[in-house]
């Protein structure tokens, strides 16, 4: 079977989906750091996501950080003749403007939303009008961390938006499996985004929220933002429009890691997978409930990354194997965040 349920709607998707950050092209944070992947053409990424609904992806995943609002307008066009065919996994909480005082890279992001009812709901029409739709199938908050107290009170927010039919379900983007237990208590409440791959694992949302309370996981970074695609190497040179930019692949950390994939090469790549493939192989094996929602940026790689789906998941003695490698990481739950910067 290629495909999932959603949780614990009644929406079926394909059993991966496609990341939509690397389409909105560079922006920058906060503190003046770049997030993306480089620059990209809008018709490229179009094309990549048609070849993906042909390939038979139905859900994609995006948010207005996306290149301040530009992955949502390309992925809105991209999907008009398709609209009621594909599920739109949609996310909030940032305000952007375009004065980032950098001519290579035009939007930055400036404080995080106010989750006030009025702002959701702008948020949540401005993202619709990008999108060119009338409603958003799954709308998910993207902050990391809210107080315990706050949770309650946007659980309530969102479900009054589904009662009113501009959504349909509802997430949230978070790593603390604590809090998404209370979030997880909303009837509309379907599933919960988050990292977890090879060399970053996040085993206590799995077992302590989707298991027990039937959520779908959406996982971000499935290819650890391109280490688990086997593209970098010791030499790798980025431009300085890609987050990675200044990472030296030939020490520390990075040096580890790839050092570490090269043992895991051979097993990622039986029967004919690709280390992508492989990689996104090892995350439905861990459980049914995993949907991972690789980036792209071209054809090629959305035609890579949706034929694992035809091999499925890593068979057992083979996640015996990466685990026997694995445990030469001293904390491999955390190996790779401090290169992550998952939007």
């Amino acid at each position: 079977m290629k495909t999932r349920i959603l949780g614990r709607s009644d929406m079926e998707v394909s059993m991966m989906g496609m990341g939509c950050w690397a389409i909105g092209g560079p922006s920058l944070n906060i503190d003046g750091s770049v997030l993306g992947y480089g620059n990209i053409k809008d018709e490229d990424s179009i094309k990549a996501i048609q070849k993906g609904i042909d390939l038979g992806i139905t859900l994609f995943e995006t948010s207005d950080t996306y290149g301040c609002g530009r992955s949502e307008r390309v992925l809105g066009e991209a999907l008009q003749d398709y609209r009621d065919d594909v599920v739109i996994a949609a996310k909030f909480s940032w305000e952007w403007d375009f004065n980032s005082q950098n001519p290579n890279i035009p939007c930055r992001l400036v404080k995080e939303l106010e989750l006030t009812p009025q702002n959701i709901f702008n948020s949540l029409m401005r993202s619709m009008e990008r999108l060119q739709t009338e409603y958003i199938d799954l709308f998910q908050l993207r902050l990391p961390t809210l107080e315990f107290e706050k949770i309650p009170e946007v659980v309530e927010m969102l479900e009054q938006l589904e009662e009113e039919g501009y959504i349909i379900n509802y997430g949230w983007s978070t790593p603390n499996p604590d809090l998404a237990k209370v979030f997880a208590t909303g009837k509309y409440c379907t599933a919960i985004q988050f990292r977890h791959n090879i060399f970053s694992h996040n085993n206590a949302m799995i077992e302590e929220v989707l298991k027990p309370h039937n959520l779908a996981g959406l996982i971000q970074g499935p290819l650890g933002y391109g280490f688990l695609t086997g593209k970098y190497l010791s030499n790798t040179d980025l431009p300085k429009e890609h987050m990675l930019k200044n990472i030296d692949f030939n020490k520390g950390r990075p040096s580890e890691i790839l050092s570490i994939l090269k043992e895991l090469i051979p097993i990622l790549t039986s029967e004919g997978r690709s280390v992508t493939q492989g990689a996104l192989g090892w995350i439905w094996a861990q459980n049914e409930l995993l949907i991972p929602i690789p980036g792209f940026k071209n054809i090629e790689q959305v035609e890579e990354n949706a034929s694992a789906m035809d091999f499925g998941p890593l068979k057992k003695d083979q996640l015996d194997e990466i685990d026997e490698i694995l445990k030469k990481i001293e904390t491999p739950s955390t190996w790779l965040d401090e290169y992550q910067k998952g939007f």
